[in-house]
């Protein structure tokens, strides 16, 4: 059998995933990657059973000698693939994790750490610290991270987020050295691309609404271009009358009544009557019964049924079921 490049052997991997497997990785990887590992499935009409079982045994090794490395380090790993797999092969599964670490993002130990540990941990370091870290994590756990951090503190931090363009690699590294010392992730020389406006879209698009009407709030005063800027792309509960009225159908199709109804308690009579444009009149009278009498409820309660409909928004969004407008970028033809 030929020897396969590293993107034939990524393509073999994700069609033996099956589609819904594949895709969710897939949206994790650079844009880059995701292009040319696209380009040789596309290319790939047949996979015959020798290379799917080659490609998902070497996946395995090779996930099974990052585990090693982890628990006992590189030398540790090679004498348990040596009696596991043989010397070469051995020393093949760890020249190949080699080359991917490599190539992985910097603060890999922060992308799997516990959201409380992180903010402990970052609690004391300075605000480019925190946000340069935040950069690198999961939007949701940033977010997590940044609603536990002092509310004076939150506002430095995601204006340093919105404001970061590119950061020094030896910067990188020296602040990996002090936050983990075992962890040794390489970096390559250019430098990085990270932060900036759409970064910090993405963790206030995972933060509750409170943090992010106080962080917004607080922006506006302090950058108004970046707060515009940020809010130009975050999608929020008031924007849903932006929506056509064919893709505001289909969100309501996928929001139950109760939280329907909760979402609209206290909202404007503009949101409301949008509402009730996209249902049908008995719907409508259910759901003003259902508001008249519902009580006094916590406004906690009601920005996290907000926070749900918007997630099914941007769901949609994402899917490409529907459109949500965001300015010239957006523009569609």
């Amino acid at each position: 059998m030929a020897k396969l490049s590293g993107f034939k052997k990524a393509a073999i991997l994700m069609i033996s995933l099956g589609t819904e497997t594949s895709s969710k990785v897939m949206k994790l990887l650079p844009n880059d990657l995701i292009q040319k590992v696209s380009y040789e499935i596309a290319n790939t009409d047949v996979v015959r059973p020798e290379e799917k079982t080659k490609v998902l045994d070497d996946f395995v090794n090779t996930a099974q000698a990052r585990q090693y490395v982890l628990d006992g380090g590189i030398d540790y790993a090679k004498g348990v693939l040596k009696q596991a797999l043989g010397p070469q092969k051995a020393k093949d599964v760890i020249d190949l994790l080699t080359q991917i670490q490599y190539r992985e993002r910097p603060f890999n130990i922060a992308r799997k750490a516990d959201e409380q540990q992180l903010v402990n941990l970052l609690l004391d370091e300075h605000p480019q610290t925190i946000a340069l870290v935040l950069c690198y994590i999961q939007p949701d756990k940033a977010a997590q991270v940044l609603s536990e951090l002092p509310k004076e503190l939150q506002v430095d931090v995601a204006e340093r987020i919105g404001t970061i363009s590119s950061t020094s690699p030896k910067i990188i590294r020296r602040i990996e050295k002090v936050m983990e010392s075992k962890f040794s992730t390489l970096i390559e020389n250019d430098s990085e691309k990270v932060g900036g406006v759409h970064t910090l879209v993405d963790i206030l698009n995972s933060a509750s609404r409170n943090t992010e009407k106080a962080i917004l709030s607080d922006l506006e005063k302090k950058q108004p271009t970046l707060a515009g800027e940020v809010k130009a792309s975050l999608f929020t509960f008031e924007d849903i009358i932006s929506l056509e009225k064919t893709d505001v159908q289909k969100v309501l199709r996928d929001v139950s009544n109760d939280v329907l109804a909760l979402s609209l308690k206290g909202a404007n009579d503009d949101i409301k009557n949008f509402i009730y444009e996209n249902l049908s009149n008995r719907a409508v009278d259910n759901l003003k019964e259902e508001l008249e009498f519902m009580g006094p409820t916590r406004l906690s309660a009601v920005e996290e049924a907000q926070q749900q409909i918007v997630a099914v928004i941007r769901k949609l969004d994402e899917a490409g079921e529907i459109y949500i407008g965001r300015g010239e970028e957006d523009a569609v033809v």
